[in-house]
């Protein structure tokens, strides 16, 4: 229940194919969540204005999207939806139009940064030093905390672009990536699946090669991302993800392409969202400014 006396926060999970809103006053104390299909800018942007509205007044608002987005401070683009592939959202000003909209402190960042925030400080990677979150939908991408930061270089990860080595019985398919080809998006991705097979990856049969071959692919990023940074726990979420045994899969997969060597051991693990569904909602609701 609303508390009055506390400042309210807002918070947005920006996909792209539907917003997730809240109110509350805390990452875990949300009272109220309302949810809009993605559609174009002007008109999503302004049914999640119309319903922050309907609500008591916010103090500061969170808001994870869907990207890629500029997250430079410093650069005039702050706040934007850049170069996505999401018909009508390239160049949006997210950030811009909720702040001229109610006046209170924005934050922003990527939807998978948000739950791989939430994850770390009050999911599945309680009490690890670090974590990464991996969705696997409509798209694939992945967000990476070490000591409670989000990690961001010159722009912020994109995990789901790199090129994993291809499968053997999974030489022939293109990828459906506008930009990559067979990235891993372009190869393990929901849309991917289906336009390789069919149907979705949890309505093949079980013994269909389809769940080998994108076992390999989710794998081969485990893989990559225990090499390159050590990460400690690995979360992966998403539609995708949902698939009977996938998880199992990718985890024993990975532990046949670490062969042993890494030696951080059994620190390592693969695991599935401990908040659910919650982990964007959640982040966008950590990212809103409290000070």
């Amino acid at each position: 229940m609303s508390q009055p006396d506390k400042p309210l926060l807002g918070g947005i999970e920006a996909g792209g194919t539907k917003f997730v809103l809240a109110v509350g006053h805390s990452p875990t104390e949300i009272f109220k969540r309302h949810e809009i299909p993605t559609r174009d800018p002007a008109t999503t942007l302004a049914e999640a204005s119309e319903w922050f509205e309907s609500q008591r007044p916010i103090s500061a608002l969170g808001i994870a999207s869907f990207g890629p987005v500029d997250l430079d401070g410093s650069s005039p683009r702050w706040g934007h939806i850049t170069n996505t592939p999401k018909p009508g959202w390239s160049n949006c000003d997210v950030a811009g139009y909720f702040t001229k909209r109610f006046g209170v402190p924005i934050g922003f960042d990527t939807d998978v940064n948000g739950a791989a925030l939430a994850e770390y400080q009050y999911g599945a990677g309680k009490g690890a030093s670090s974590l990464a979150y991996i969705t696997v939908g409509t798209g694939i991408g992945g967000g990476l905390v070490f000591d409670g930061q989000a990690v961001h270089g010159a722009a912020h990860p994109e995990m789901g672009h790199i090129f994993p080595r291809r499968h053997g019985d999974d030489r022939e398919f293109k990828g459906i990536c506008p930009h990559h080809s067979d990235c891993l998006e372009g190869l393990a991705s929901g849309p991917a699946i289906k336009a390789r097979w069919g149907p979705s990856l949890s309505e093949l049969p079980a013994d269909h090669k389809a769940h080998e071959i994108i076992a390999d692919y989710l794998a081969q990023l485990a893989h990559s991302l225990i090499a390159m940074t050590a990460v400690e726990t690995i979360v992966f979420g998403g539609g995708v993800m949902k698939t009977a045994g996938l998880l199992e899969r990718v985890n024993h997969r990975t532990s046949e392409l670490g062969a042993t060597y890494f030696p951080g051991g059994s620190k390592h693990k693969i695991v599935s969202p401990g908040l659910g569904q919650n982990a964007g909602l959640a982040g966008a609701l950590m990212l809103a400014p409290s000070d």
